[in-house]
Order: C-alpha cells, then sequence, then structure tokens
C-alpha cells in the first residue's frame, strides 16, 4: 500500500526507514538499524535528532498494561461544556487527573472525548462523581465502558 508523502520535505526515505523500524520495536538499537540500512551508527543518530527537533518524534515511552497493574476498567468518556469558551480551564482541571490517559478537542456532539482507566467499576463511579463532574464547566458526561481493546497500533510509514 502507498504511503502519503510526508509534508516536510526535510524527511527522506531513509527516515521513513528508520522510523518504520523504531515504530514496530522502539528498543532496536541504532546499530542494528545501520546494519540493517547500510549506513553508520552515527547517520542513525543525527537522523534521529533531527527528527526529534522537527517534532515528527514526539518523545520515547514505555508502553504498560494497565490490567496487570490493577486497572481493569477502561472507559470512554463524552464530556459536555456549558460553554465551548471553557475548554481551556476544563482541560486544565482535567489534567490533574491522573486516571484520564487521553483527551481530545473534538467536533460533534460532544466538546471532550476522554480515555480513562480505573481498577474497577467503583474506582470509575468515584472518578466521574468526584472528580471529573465537579470540574466547573462540565455540565454533563456520557461514559461507554470499553469490554476489549481490539486494534491499538502506531500508523503504518510503508
Amino acid at each position: 500500500m502507498p504511503h502519503r508523502k510526508a509534508q516536510n520535505l526535510e524527511i527522506d526515505n531513509l527516515d521513513i526507514q528508520i522510523l518504520s523500524i523504531l515504530m514496530k520495536n522502539a528498543t532496536t538499537p541504532y546499530t542494528e538499524i545501520a546494519k540493517d540500512l547500510i549506513v553508520s551508527g552515527g547517520t542513525i543518530h543525527v537522523r534521529m535528532k533531527k527528527l526529534e527537533e522537527m517534532g515528527v518524534i514526539k518523545g520515547a515511552s514505555l508502553e504498560v498494561n494497565p490490567q496487570k497493574l490493577g486497572f481493569d476498567v477502561t472507559a470512554f468518556l463524552g464530556i459536555y461544556l456549558e460553554k465551548g469558551s471553557q475548554y481551556h480551564e476544563a482541560v486544565k482541571k482535567l489534567k490533574e487527573i491522573n486516571e484520564i490517559v487521553e483527551l481530545h478537542y473534538t467536533t460533534g456532539e460532544w466538546s471532550i472525548f476522554a480515555k480513562i482507566v480505573c481498577h474497577d467499576t467503583n474506582h470509575l463511579r468515584e472518578v466521574l462523581n468526584e472528580n471529573i463532574q465537579s470540574v466547573p464547566g462540565i455540565s454533563r458526561t456520557e461514559t461507554f465502558i470499553s469490554l476489549e481493546e481490539s486494534i491499538k497500533r502506531q500508523i503504518t510509514l510503508e
């Protein structure tokens, strides 16, 4: 399947190849990538630094399985604001709630869409009632509990 051309012309095929390898396994050593792509390790390091400076790479993180740490409930939350102008203040307060792992400003029915992880349904109820619904500007919420995550992946560059 052909991929869309990167918006920034400074990204070339070698950059795409490096990103593709690391998106499959972020722990791949630069030396191994260099060997596979027949370039020097220094080239990989310089390209990665360039991609970070351009904002293509936003950072590296460790992905954990929340269920293995006792967070058995994942829920999605449609958040209605009283007024759209309250968005920034609401987000400031919502950032303080650790159970919120994603937050999106959306078009459509809700102003904000959030992903939250909790230990169990009692924990979810506490987070909703005591934290989220008490944020100034939030008029109401609509909750969807995830029964199973079937797909989770990065975009593909190849």
